[in-house]
C-alpha cells in the first residue's frame, strides 16, 4: 500500500513538473508583457512595477490585424464545415465508387507540405487577383482543414445507426432534410471538434499569410507580430502583450468548445 501511494505520489510530482516546464513560456509572455522593459534583460521574475503600456501600443498597432485574423478564421470555419460535414456523410453512408481511395486521398492530402502549397496558389492567386484579399487567405486556409475536417466528421458518421435516417424518410423526409434535422444534430460534438481545428490551424496559419500578401493591406495577427520581430526590437512588451491577445480568441474557443469535443452520445436517438 505504501509503495503504490508512494509511486502515484512520484507520478503527480512529474506530473506537475512537466506542466509548470510547458506553461513557463505562457506564464513569461504575460509576465514580460506587463514590465516597462518588456522581455529585457532587466525583466523580473514576477512583475514588481505592473503597465498596461505594451498592451496599449499592441492594440493601436495590432487591433486591425488581430480583426483580419478573426474574420478570415470565422470564414475558414463556416467554409471548411460547408463542405466537410456532408462530404463525410456521404462517404459514411452512400455507397460511392472509389470511396476507398477518396479517403485515401484525404490522407495523403495531410502529408504534402504547405509551402509546396502555397507556392501552386501563389500563381493561380495572381492570375485572379486573389493576393492580398482575406477571401484568398480564407480558401487557401480551408483546403487544408477541409480534409481534416471530412476525416474527423468522417470517423463519427460512419457509427451512426442507419435507423435514425431511415426513420426520417419514411415520414417523408429527403435526404437533405435527414441529413440537417437528424444527422447534423446528433453529429454536433464531432462537427465542433472540425470547427475548433479549422480555427486554430486558420487563425496560427503564417506560411499561407506570409505567401500569399504583398503588402500590409490584409495582414493576419502572425505577420504582424512577424513585423515586430523583423525590426530592431528595443521593447518586448508590445510584442509579448499582441502574443497574449492573439491567444486570447483561441483560448475563448477551446474553452467553450472543450465540452462538446468528448465523443457524442447517441442515447435517445432511437426509441
Amino acid at each position: 500500500m505504501n509503495l503504490s501511494r508512494t509511486r502515484q505520489a512520484s507520478y503527480s510530482v512529474i506530473g506537475v513538473v512537466l506542466l509548470a516546464v510547458m506553461l513557463f513560456p505562457v506564464y513569461w509572455m504575460v509576465n514580460a508583457s506587463l514590465q516597462p522593459s518588456g522581455g529585457g534583460v532587466s525583466t523580473t521574475f514576477f512583475p514588481t512595477h505592473l503597465t498596461l503600456e505594451g498592451y496599449r501600443l499592441a492594440l493601436s498597432q495590432q487591433s486591425r490585424n488581430i480583426l483580419t485574423s478573426v474574420i478570415i478564421s470565422l470564414g475558414t470555419v463556416v467554409l471548411s464545415l460547408a463542405i466537410a460535414a456532408p462530404a463525410a456523410y456521404a462517404l459514411a453512408k452512400f455507397r460511392l465508387r472509389g470511396g476507398n481511395v477518396i479517403r485515401f486521398a484525404l490522407l495523403i492530402t495531410q502529408m504534402i507540405p504547405g509551402i509546396v502549397i502555397a507556392n501552386s496558389l501563389y500563381p493561380a492567386y495572381n492570375n485572379v487577383g486573389l493576393l492580398n484579399s482575406r477571401l484568398g487567405l480564407v480558401l487557401a486556409d480551408a483546403s487544408s482543414a477541409i480534409p481534416f475536417g471530412i476525416l474527423i466528421i468522417y470517423a463519427f458518421m460512419v457509427s451512426l445507426p442507419m435507423e435514425i435516417v431511415e426513420a426520417a424518410r419514411v415520414d417523408g423526409a429527403g435526404h437533405f432534410r435527414a441529413f440537417r434535422s437528424i444527422v447534423l444534430p446528433v453529429s454536433r460534438n464531432a462537427i465542433i471538434t472540425a470547427a475548433l481545428f479549422s480555427f486554430l490551424f486558420s487563425w496560427s496559419d503564417f506560411l499561407f499569410a506570409l505567401t500569399l500578401t504583398t503588402g500590409t493591406n490584409v495582414q493576419p495577427v502572425t505577420l504582424g507580430i512577424y513585423a515586430y520581430l523583423s525590426n530592431n526590437v528595443v521593447s518586448w512588451g508590445p510584442v509579448m502583450a499582441t502574443g497574449v491577445l492573439s491567444a486570447l480568441p483561441a483560448i475563448v474557443f477551446l474553452l467553450v468548445a472543450q465540452r462538446f469535443i468528448a465523443a457524442g452520445q447517441l442515447g435517445g436517438a432511437i426509441k
